[in-house]
């Protein structure tokens, strides 16, 4: 039974504004059940030949099964992963080492997630050439700039659908078909893109494909990797037989099976709810726009998901604005939250032209499932009240 302070602290954190979606989602309660079933009842490991671990088994195939419907793949085309950072180490590594026989030269942009960023850089030290591709203010990489990029050497191109700071959808389909045109292969970091995106592997023809579950409101702690049938691959990893050696490793049952129930709740009310979460953001972004002047846009206005929205308030720390905030029970963010707490700007709003102090004063707004109407002129409000606050504490004036 929960004592008093833990039933007082519940009803605390129902009364706040949660605006940071894109770093995790709250787990739906459909999901938790299932997560819960696996922990308390059918806890086998899935590789053991008796009857537990047959029963963990056929929840590890059952989400695997609604994996491969959800973005057209085949089952066996499907590894389980502890999330999206470890799916885009096992394949942007994996791809390259296979190949490095045939080539050292890699394409990624100024903008990827540091998942995919910083093991490039660690190619880098192997040897590998690599070409981080520039983007404009919009975020999104023109084709030319890719095709223009390529090199005979050139064996992989690693480019995410969409940026998990502004929000922009990449043109995924003709880089896709620029690299085919060159035999070279593909990996995009969809983490982002699934929650909102209708995905087609096969009709993109993309190579190897990263998903996570914290993101559609499963339990953090399992994603999964698409590889296409015929992908070289050499994996990084060792220790066991699981997941055909792409991971080895016992895999989260609990979080496998809550995946499973998410992808089917995903897939039951993507539309209906991009729509209402679209609405919900342009609220918000409107509000913001005509309350605090001197606000800028980060990322492109048409060509992004609707749930996220990046906004630069000039002269209004973003570190500061943040804390206050959260004081006030509204939670979003600085920008990734795998980045939080480094010192630098956002490597993303430096590469899309804003100055290192613009990308301090940034927020990321991160809208969701469970974002309500009412909460939106709440954080108008507060936000606006605490920018002009911050703006006069640094005596900050703007001309007309």
């Amino acid at each position: 039974m929960l004592n008093q302070n833990a039933l007082k602290e519940m009803e605390t954190r129902k009364n706040r504004i949660y605006l940071d979606y894109a770093a995790s989602t709250p787990v739906l309660p459909e999901a938790a059940k299932e997560a819960q079933l696996v922990m308390l009842s059918d806890f086998g490991n899935p590789s053991s030949l008796h009857q537990e671990g047959q029963r963990a088994r056929a929840y590890r195939e059952k989400t695997r099964q609604l994996l491969a419907q959800a973005i057209g793949a085949n089952p066996d085309e499907l590894f389980f992963t502890s999330g999206g950072t470890e799916s885009d180490h096992l394949a942007v590594l994996g791809i390259a080492h296979a190949l490095k026989s045939r080539g050292n030269h890699i394409i990624t942009s100024s903008i990827e997630h540091s998942a995919v960023f910083e093991i490039c850089q660690i190619l880098e030290e192997e040897g590998f050439q690599i070409t981080y591709l520039p983007v404009p203010s919009t975020g999104i990489i023109e084709p030319e700039v890719f095709q223009k990029a390529i090199k005979k050497e050139t064996i992989l191109a690693s480019i995410m659908m969409v940026n998990n700071e502004i929000g922009t959808i990449q043109p995924i389909q003709e880089l896709v078909q620029i690299a085919k045109n060159r035999s070279i292969y593909f990996h995009t970091d969809a983490v982002q893109a699934f929650p909102y995106l209708a995905i087609n592997v096969k009709e993109l023809q993309i190579d190897a494909l990263t998903v996570s579950a914290h993101k559609i409101y499963a339990p953090k702690g399992t994603g999964a990797l698409y590889l296409k049938r015929g992908t070289p691959f050499k994996s990084p990893a060792a220790g066991g037989e699981q997941e055909r050696k792409v991971r080895p490793g016992t895999e989260n049952m609990p979080g496998i099976a809550g995946f499973g129930k998410a992808i089917e709740l995903l897939m039951r009310d993507r539309d209906k709810d991009a729509q209402k979460i679209s609405h919900l953001r342009n609220q918000l972004e409107d509000s913001l726009l005509k309350k605090i002047d001197h606000t800028l846009l980060n990322g492109d206005i048409k060509k992004r998901v609707p749930g996220i929205l990046n906004l630069t308030f000039q002269h209004a720390d973003g570190e500061s604005l943040l804390i206050h905030l959260d004081l006030e029970g509204i939670s979003c963010s600085t920008g990734s939250a795998c980045a939080a707490g480094a010192p630098d700007p956002s490597r993303v709003l430096t590469a899309i032209g804003r100055t290192p102090e613009e990308a301090k004063n940034s927020i990321r707004f991160s809208l969701g499932k469970f974002t309500h109407p009412e909460e939106i002129e709440v954080v108008s409000k507060t936000v606006s009240l605490f920018v002009q606050k911050l703006r006069s504490a640094s005596a900050v004036s703007f001309s007309a």
